[in-house]
C-alpha cells in the first residue's frame, strides 16, 4: 500500500522528535540540578527545540524528494560525459558555491576572532571545491579511497608544524562544520550518481568517500591560510559570542524569534539557489526529466527549504544560548571535572540531532539492503561523539595539545583502514564529516567556550578543536564495527548503486 505524504511526514516527525528529545531531557535534568538556568534561557531553549522537531522532519521528508535526485542525476550526467575537464569545472564551481552558503561554515566563521568572515568562507570554499574536484576524478579513475586518505592526512600534519597554534583547531574544525545539511545531501548523492553508470565490481563502495575527501580541502587551506595571516588578540574577541540576550517578558522573547526567522530565511535561499540553479541548468541541456518528476522535486525542494529555516532558527536562536550557559556555569563549579561525563552523555544523544546524520543512515540501510543497518551505525556514531566530547573537555580542563589528540586518532584511522572492508572505511570517513554539524557547532562549540572561559584557558586554542574531536573518533568506530562486520559474517558489504535512482523513484511515487 502506497504511503501518502501526510504519512511519510508523520514518520519524519516521530524519528525527529525521537532524536531531539534525549538532548532536551539531559538539559532539563541539569537546568533543575546543578545549574539553575534563567527562565527566558529556558524557555528559549524550549522553543527552538520544538522548532528541531519540526525543521528537521520537515528538511529529511524534503531531502528525499529533492536534494538526493539533483545530486544523483547531476552526479550521472557529469560522469557520463567522460570529459575530465566538464567534471573537474562543474566539480569546483559546484563545491565552492555550495560551501560559501553552508550554514554551519557560516556559524563557524562568526565565532573565530580576528579573522574577517569572509576571508574564512572563501578559503574553506575553495578547499572544498577543489577536493571534490580529487573525489570525482576518484570514482572515474578507480582510485582507492584510503590511499588518497594516507597522502592527504599525511601532508595535513606536515603542514600543521608550521601553522601557529591558533590555527590549528580552528582548521580542524573547519573541515567538520563544511559538510553540513546542505552540503552532505547533495554531495553524497552526487558520489552515488557518478558511480551508478559503472558497471565495474567496486562502483558500489566507490560511491562513498566524496564527503570524506570535502573534509579535508578545508582543513588544508586553513592550515596554508595560516602560513600567511597572523591573528592577535584571540580571547578579546569572544565576549560577544559568549553573550545571551536576556528577555523581560514572553512577548519580547517570541519577538526575538519571529525577528530571527528572516535572517535565516535569507540564509538559506542563498544555500538552496545555487543547486537550484545548476539543476535547472542541467535539466535544460543535459538530463531533461518527465513533468511529474520535477513537481514532486519542487515540493521537495519547498520542504526542504521550510525545515532548515526552522532548524537554524531554533538551534542559533534557542540552543546556542543554552550551550554557553551550561557551559560557563558548569566550568565555574569546584567539581569542573564533572563537564567531561556529562559531556560525554551529550555528546552520545547529540549527534542523533544531526540532520546530516539521518541522510547517511537511511543511504547506507537503502545502498546495502540493509546489510549495515540503521541501529549499528547510529549506535558506532554515538559511541564516537561521546568518546570525543570527553575528550575535548578533558582537553579544556588540563590544555593539552590537540595534535597530542588528533595525530594518534588519525593513526589509528589509517591502520584500521587495511582490515576492514573498503565499504566501511569509506563511510566511516564519510561520517566523521556528517556527524559534526549544526548542533555541534551551535551547542557543542559555545558549550566548550563556556567552560574554557570559566577555568581561564585560552579559548582559541583549547575551546576550538571540539568539532574536530567529533569528526574523528567515528572514523574509529564505525571501522571496529566493519571489523566486527567482517568476523560475524566473513563476507564484503554488497549494494547496487546502478538501482539508487529506481529507489529514488519509487519512493517519490509513495509519496
Amino acid at each position: 500500500m502506497l504511503k501518502t505524504s501526510k504519512t511519510i511526514l508523520y514518520e519524519k516527525l516521530k524519528e525527529s522528535l525521537s532524536s531531539v528529545l534525549p538532548i532536551t531531557a539531559i538539559v532539563f535534568v541539569l537546568c533543575s540540578t546543578l545549574v539553575p538556568v534563567p527562565t527566558d534561557i529556558l524557555l528559549s531553549f524550549i522553543i527552538g527545540a520544538i522548532m528541531l522537531v519540526v525543521g528537521m522532519g520537515l528538511f529529511t521528508l524534503g531531502t528525499d524528494l529533492a536534494m538526493t535526485p539533483i545530486g544523483s542525476e547531476v552526479g550521472s550526467a557529469i560522469t557520463r560525459s567522460r570529459k575530465l575537464w566538464f567534471i573537474a569545472l562543474i566539480s569546483l564551481v559546484v563545491g565552492i558555491i555550495i560551501t560559501i552558503a553552508e550554514p554551519d561554515l557560516q556559524v563557524l566563521a562568526e565565532q573565530v576572532p580576528n579573522i574577517p568572515n569572509m576571508t574564512i568562507i572563501i578559503t574553506v570554499a575553495v578547499g572544498v571545491g577543489v577536493f571534490l574536484v580529487i573525489a570525482m576524478l576518484r570514482i572515474v579513475f578507480r582510485i582507492p579511497l584510503n590511499y588518497l586518505l594516507i597522502g592527504f592526512y599525511v601532508a595535513v600534519f606536515i603542514v600543521s608544524i608550521f601553522v601557529p597554534n591558533e590555527f590549528l583547531a580552528v582548521a580542524f574544525d573547519s573541515g567538520g562544520v563544511t559538510t553540513g545539511p546542505m552540503t552532505v545531501p547533495f554531495i553524497m548523492a552526487l558520489g552515488v550518481g557518478a558511480a551508478a553508470i559503472r558497471t565495474d565490481k567496486h562502483a558500489e563502495q566507490d560511491s562513498f568517500g566524496l564527503v570524506a575527501l570535502c573534509s579535508i580541502g578545508p582543513i588544508l587551506s586553513v592550515l596554508i591560510l595560516g602560513l600567511i595571516f597572523r591573528p592577535t588578540g584571540a580571547d578579546a574577541a569572544y565576549s560577544a559570542a559568549a553573550a545571551t540576550e536576556n528577555f523581560a517578558n514572553t512577548r519580547e522573547l517570541w519577538c526575538y524569534f519571529r525577528d530571527s526567522l528572516p535572517y535565516y530565511f535569507k540564509e538559506v535561499i542563498l544555500a538552496l539557489s545555487p543547486i537550484i540553479v545548476f539543476f535547472v541548468l542541467f535539466q535544460i541541456t543535459t538530463i531533461k526529466l518527465k513533468k511529474d518528476r520535477l513537481i514532486r522535486i519542487s515540493v521537495g525542494l519547498v520542504y526542504t527549504f521550510i525545515g532548515l529555516v526552522i532548524f537554524l532558527t531554533g538551534v542559533n536562536v534557542g540552543f546556542m544560548p543554552m550551550g554557553s550557559y551550561l557551559g560557563s556555569k558548569l566550568g565555574s563549579l569546584d567539581f569542573n571535572w564533572i563537564v567531561i561525563p556529562i559531556g560525554m552523555l551529550i555528546g552520545y544523544f547529540i549527534v542523533a540531532a544531526e540532520p546530516a546524520v539521518h541522510v547517511l543512515n537511511k543511504q547506507v540501510y537503502e545502498l546495502t539492503n540493509g546489510m549495515i543497518p540503521k541501529k549499528a551505525l547510529s549506535v558506532s556514531l554515538s559511541i564516537g561523539v561521546c568518546i570525543s566530547v570527553g575528550l575535548a573537555m578533558l582537553r579544556i580542563l588540563t590544555g593539552l595539545p590537540i595534535m597530542y589528540l588528533l595525530l594518534p586518532g588519525y593513526i589509528i584511522a589509517i591502520m584500521l583502514s587495511f582490515f576492514v572492508p573498503p565499504m566501511f572505511t569509506a563511510i566511516a570517513f564519510d561520517s566523521g564529516g556528517v556527524a559534526s554539524g549544526p548542533m555541534t557547532a551551535t551547542f557543542l562549540l559555545p558549550l566548550a567556550m563556556g567552560v574554557c572561559s570559566a577555568v581561564g584557558g585560552n579559548i582559541a586554542i583549547d575551546a576550538f578543536g571540539i568539532v574536530a574531536m567529533v569528526a574523528m573518533t567515528p572514523l574509529i568506530t564505525i571501522q571496529i564495527l566493519g571489523v566486527i562486520f567482517r568476523i560475524k559474517t566473513g563476507a564484503e558489504v554488497k549494494i547496487q548503486p546502478e538501482t539508487v535512482v529506481e529507489d529514488i523513484i519509487e519512493m517519490e511515487g509513495d509519496a
